[in-house]
This record gives C-alpha cells, sequence and structure tokens, in this order.
C-alpha cells in the first residue's frame, strides 16, 4: 500500500491547538484557542479546518499527559510492592530541591498508603530468589482495589529488573481481574528502586486519562479521513496509540520534544547548522533546550517533584508565557507566573478577564497589533489591556501603564534568561557558540532581547514559527528504545560482551517494530552507555556507533570534561546501563522555497517600521528597529540587528 500524501501535525498546548497540513511541499496551517477539559475538540476542528476532506497520515503532541500529573487529575491509583518497603518512593531520595528552605514543602505522593500493598517476595542483587512469591494475600488485596474503586495498579518488586518472574505473576492476576497494571520491569528496567519506582507510579497513574483520550481521538479521527495515528514521546519519537496509552509516561514531553524537532527540521531545511539553543514561548510556559547536531536526551527529569527515568529530550521549562499573570505579592515585588490566564479566561485584552499579562504588556507597547493577532480571528482590546497594567502599576509605585508593562517585560525576560543558563552554562556549554532559535506565538517578541542578555550574536526565527511543533509532529520517525543495568566495569573484553548485550536488546526492539508492521531491514540502532567513574553515584551517558564501542571510555572522559570542566584518563570506569534506540526512517519533510526578490526592491512597511512576513523574500536585509507581522506570531527586532531571509524563510538575525 503506497504511503498517505498527506501528513498532518497537531500540537495541543495549555492556551492553543497548533495545526499544519503538509503535502509534497505545500503547507497549510491554522491555531486555534485549546478546549482545556475536551482538548479532542480544538484538536478535531483544526484537522477538519487543514484536510478539507483528503485522508491523512496524523501526528499528534499533547500535553493531556502532563496536565494529568500536574493538575494531579490522573486516575486513583494503588502500589504493590515487596513486603516492608512500601514507603520507600514517599521516603525517596531525601534530597532537598532548595537547600537553604527552613520550610520545604513535601511532594505529596499519587498513591495514599492505604493504597500501598505488599507481597511477601525477595530476589536478591545479583538476581537469585531469595523468598519465593506468595500470590495467596493478593485475593485479599484484588478485593481492597475493588472497595476504593482503584483505576489502575502500579507494581514494584526489588530488583525485578534482573529476575522479572515475580511481577510478570502478579501482574498476570491482576490483569485477569480487569485493572490496567503497569509493571516496572517494563516501564523503566534499570536499577535505582526510587526513580524505577517513581516512573512506574506516574505511567499508572496518567495511563487511564491517556487511553480514554486516545480512544476518543482515534475514534473521530478515522470519520475524518485519518489512516493512522501516532503520538509523539518525550524522546523526539513517535508511538502508536495503543503504546502510547500502555506506556504514557513517555509521552509527559510530548509536546517540548515536537518542538525541538520543528526547530530541528526548519534549521535543516534552510541550510543552518544544528548548534542551536531552541527557546519555546508558547501561551502558558516556556521550554529551553540545547541541540548539538541532534536533541541532547536526558533520563533524570523530575516533572511534578517525580522522577521519570524513561528518555526525554533534555530541557528545562519555566511558568513564562504570554499568558503568565502579573501580580505584586505582600511584600511589594513584581512577581509574572507561574500561573497562566490559560485558553480562558486568557489575558485582559482577550475580554473575559482583568489579569494583566504578558501579552497584555506587548500590547501596551505597541508589540502586538490588535488587528493583526491570530489572523484578525481574536480582536485584541487594547483598552483593557491598559487599564489592567495601570492598575498593576499604581501597586508598583504610581508607575503608569508603560512603565509596568516594561517591567513585566523586563522581570519575565529574567526568567527566561536563567531557564536559558541552566541547559547551556550549567551543561557546561557558552551560549555565545549557539544561535539562540525563537519560537511559539510569543517567542519572536523575546529572542533578541535574550539574545542581547546572553551576548549571542545569532538568532533564528523560524519558518512558521507559531506552528512549529505541529511540523515537528509532522516530522517525527517511529522510535522504540529499550534499556538493561549490567554493573560492568570497562575492561579490554568490555566491547565484545557489550556486543551480545545488545543484540538481546535489539532483538526486543526488532519485535516491538514488528507490531507496528515494520520490517526490521528499514531501521537502524544507536547504543548508548551509561558510564561513570567506578565511586561514583551519577552517570553520563555517551552515544556510540556500534563501530566505535571499543572508544566508549575515552568519549566517556571527554563528555565528563566538558560537563565537569575535568577527567582523569587512569580512574576505572564501568558501564552501569546500556541503552538502544531503534528507530524507522525519518519521513522525508520538503519545505517550499522562498521566492528570490527581483532588482533593488525592498519590503514595503505596512506603516512606520512595521512589515508583513509574506512580504519579505530571499535577499531581502531588515535592519531593525522593526516590527515583523505574521499569521501567528510577531517578530520584535530591535536596534543593532539586522535580519535576512534563508532559502525556506527562516529569518537569520546578526547583532551587527
Amino acid at each position: 500500500m503506497a504511503p498517505t500524501r498527506l501528513r498532518v501535525g497537531v500540537d495541543t498546548g495549555g492556551t492553543f491547538t497548533d495545526v499544519l497540513a503538509l503535502d509534497e511541499g505545500v503547507l497549510r496551517s491554522y491555531k486555534l484557542s485549546s478546549t482545556p477539559g475536551s482538548y479532542e475538540k480544538a484538536v478535531l476542528e483544526g484537522v477538519q479546518n487543514v484536510t478539507r476532506g483528503e485522508s491523512f497520515a496524523f501526528l499528534h503532541s499533547t500535553t493531556v499527559a502532563t496536565n494529568a500529573l500536574l493538575e494531579r487529575k490522573g486516575a486513583k491509583t494503588a502500589l504493590i510492592t515487596t513486603a516492608g518497603f512500601k514507603d520507600v518512593l514517599e521516603i525517596g531520595r531525601q534530597a532537598r530541591p532548595r537547600l537553604y528552605d527552613l520550610m520545604p514543602r513535601l511532594v505529596q505522593p499519587l498513591v495514599q498508603r492505604e493504597l500501598r500493598f505488599e507481597l511477601p517476595e525477595r530476589v536478591g542483587a545479583d538476581g537469585t530468589i531469595l523468598m519465593p512469591l506468595d500470590l495467596a494475600p493478593l485475593e485479599g488485596i484484588i478485593s481492597a482495589l475493588r472497595r476504593e474503586k482503584v483505576s489502575s495498579v502500579a507494581v514494584l518488586f526489588l530488583f525485578s529488573f534482573l529476575m522479572p518472574e515475580h511481577e510478570r505473576r502478579v501482574g498476570e492476576v491482576l490483569e485477569a481481574a480487569g485493572f490496567p497494571v503497569s509493571l516496572s520491569h517494563r516501564v523503566l528496567p534499570e536499577f535505582r528502586e526510587v526513580e524505577r519506582g517513581s516512573t512506574t507510579v506516574v505511567n499508572a497513574y496518567v495511563r487511564p486519562v491517556m487511553e480514554a483520550y486516545l480512544s476518543k481521538l482515534e475514534a473521530h479521527a478515522s470519520t475524518l479521513g485519518a489512516k493512522s495515528l501516532r503520538i509523539v514521546q518525550s524522546n523526539g519519537g513517535c508511538l502508536s496509540p495503543k503504546r502510547a496509552g500502555e506506556e504514557a509516561v513517555r509521552t509527559l514531553l510530548s509536546g517540548p520534544a515536537a518542538g525541538v524537532l520543528g526547530a530541528c527540521t526548519a534549521a535543516r531545511a534552510g541550510g543552518q547548522e544544528l548548534n542551536l539553543i531552541t527557546f519555546d514561548m508558547g501561551g502558558t510556559s516556556t521550554d529551553v533546550a540545547l541541540i548539538r547536531n541532534e536533541p541532547v536526551v536526558s533520563t533524570e527529569q523530575v516533572l511534578g517533584g517525580f522522577p521519570v527515568g524513561v528518555p526525554m529530550v533534555d530541557m528545562h521549562t519555566v511558568g513564562a508565557g504570554g499568558g503568565s499573570i502579573s501580580a505584586v505579592d505582600s511584600g511589594g515585588a513584581l512577581g509574572v507566573g507561574p500561573e497562566s490566564a490559560g485558553a480562558y479566561p486568557g489575558p485582559a485584552c482577550y475580554g473575559n478577564a482583568a489579569h494583566p499579562t504578558v501579552t497584555d504588556a506587548h500590547v501596551v507597547l505597541g508589540n502586538l497589533r490588535p488587528e493583526a493577532f491570530l489572523q484578525g480571528r481574536i480582536r485584541l482590546d487594547a483598552e483593557r489591556s491598559r487599564s489592567a497594567l495601570a492598575k498593576l502599576g499604581e501597586q508598583m509605585g504610581n508607575l503608569d501603564a508603560e512603565a509596568a508593562a516594561r517591567g513585566v517585560l523586563r522581570l519575565v525576560n529574567t526568567h527566561m534568561e536563567a531557564a536559558i543558563r541552566v541547559i547551556s552554562v550549567q551543561r557546561g556549554y557558552d551560549p555565545i557558540d549557539f544561535t539562540l532559535v525563537g519560537f511559539g506565538g510569543a517567542g519572536g517578541l523575546h529572542v533578541f532581547a535574550l539574545a542581547e542578555a546572553l551576548n549571542m550574536k545569532r538568532v533564528l526565527v523560524p519558518c512558521l514559527p507559531g506552528v512549529l511543533s505541529a511540523l515537528g509532529a509532522v516530522a517525527t520517525p517511529m522510535r522504540h528504545e529499550t534499556s538493561q543495568t549490567v554493573m560492568r566495569p570497562w575492561t579490554a573484553d568490555s566491547a565484545a560482551l557489550i556486543q551480545a548485550d545488545l543484540a538481546a536488546l535489539k532483538k526486543d526492539l526488532v519485535e516491538r517494530f514488528a507490531g507496528d508492521g515494520i520490517d526490521a531491514s528499514a531501521l537502524s540502532f544507536v547504543p548508548m552507555l551509561e558510564m561513570r567513574y567506578r565511586g561514583q553515584s551519577h552517570e553520563l551517558c555517551v552515544p556510540m556507533e556500534y563501530g566505535k564501542l571499543p572508544e566508549a571510555a575515552g568519549a566517556f572522559h571527554e563528555l565528563h570534561r566538558t560537563r565537569y570542566g575535568h577527567a582523569d584518563p587512569d580512574e576505572p570506569v564501568e558501564v552501569v546501563t546500556l541503552r538502544l534506540r531503534g528507530q524507522a526512517p525519518s519521513p522525508e519533510i520538503e519545505l517550499p522555497l522562498l521566492a528570490e526578490r527581483e532588482g533593488e526592491g525592498t519590503p514595503m512597511e505596512i506603516s512606520p517600521g512595521v512589515l508583513r512576513r509574506r512580504d519579505l523574500l530571499k535577499g531581502d536585509v531588515v535592519e531593525g528597529p522593526v516590527l515583523i507581522l505574521g499569521d501567528f506570531s510577531t517578530i520584535l527586532v530591535p536596534s543593532g540587528w539586522q535580519v535576512r531571509p534563508d532559502r525556506v524563510g527562516n529569518l537569520v538575525g546578526v547583532c551587527e
């Protein structure tokens, strides 16, 4: 069967839903307000707008699992664990996120103590059975689960990643009783019971919510002509709806990962180097990531206060978006975010509330044109913005609306600058060596100011910045990852032993892809080694090609020097965990080429210092200060910057 030519990507955010259809270089895009509570309504409306009755392949990045976790609206979940260890996850690592906080607030566990159950069993650190599993108490536990109306169950036994048989047997009984079950050796087959257990519980907590959403979406999408549905996962690949539901924890950074992939796609199409720091500013939050040829992937994310160990694009998120609410606290200090006005009631200029937001600050300063916002489909009320900022100014010390607006923007820029430093300076990278890529509906309004604050000399505002995450979804390849803890000292024989271990992991991945209808001959595989100096308690992930495995120790020393500023090649090294990523071929994404300007003409200003982005052609040179209006985003170019479109319409800014 020939593949469906029309590919449709949809990204659902807390404020807006972005939609993009691509068919052999022809693009159609749409942006509309999200519909919290029934996210599929906005998704389906957007899809219908761009497909126009044609059949299509549907790729979707979503915040459903993320919102369920952060808003604590997941399923009622129970935990079954080894006898004597039901409080391990609540005790955690005893780490304090803020060292000098005298009154720390503990994160409330997702599973309350009365829903944590124990079974007699014990596996040793070498994988041998020290105490056989006793299933006799399980019948009483199932009765308690039904009595408490539990919707999902997580199973976590000690060292089950070495000997998973006990978890399998308990899982079979629970599934036969009708419960969705998340087994730790399937979710995250690695050592460290806190991280493995936390990831498994998070999966169990969000799984029923995700499965219900995908079931509704898949049914409705098929009536609109969807021939396939794939869900973007946190590592930059995509999954089938069935696997995305069962392994919902893998979709927690679905939307931000799609944005990073969209930035890579646009930059590559424009002939730009993939040495980027991406800055995705939407209506609710800002996501920042670092790219060196490809996105950096991490297994050390903490979301909602819970460690999550599955591979995710390494990024830092702050509650700073266009809808972030500004207020003065009891001490007289101005704050911006993390609370957001969201899609409804939205900023004051939407006409439904009086909260001053970052968007309102831009309206007051003339950076957002009411008549051009969202293609004119949302008419902004500038007077409501001015009134909201004027009241905020009074609370700040009798400032006028403009002064208050400038204060709001300076503060929100400070928050975002700090986020960029987290993923660059704190990782051992100097931001000046990278290009800052600004996208999302609000990214273009802040990206140049942030580049100046960080002494960065190059800025890239991609084509389609307001719907770039939807472009990323369209470009997402099928991807699966698996892992195995090995705890092996690095010796002359290590490469050969690792090859044998990787062969077993590869067999598992081939079977997963076969379930998705993808033949092994089409796959590529990337092994990754989690390595550390003997005695360390943390690892670094070293991506390797199969043929370069003997060089792993040297690559580790170099990575350690980059990250921490020092390395010791004489120290013994050990391989802690093996990872293997399998990927189907990436779809061919053909973006339309920008027309070239003939002669000496220049883009026409629609008013002094204001241009329309669609009027810019290849070869144009635009000097700041200038405001560039797009369909779904506005770009504020300050003095001292020069902007040129590349071959696909990315705007490349250079500081003079």
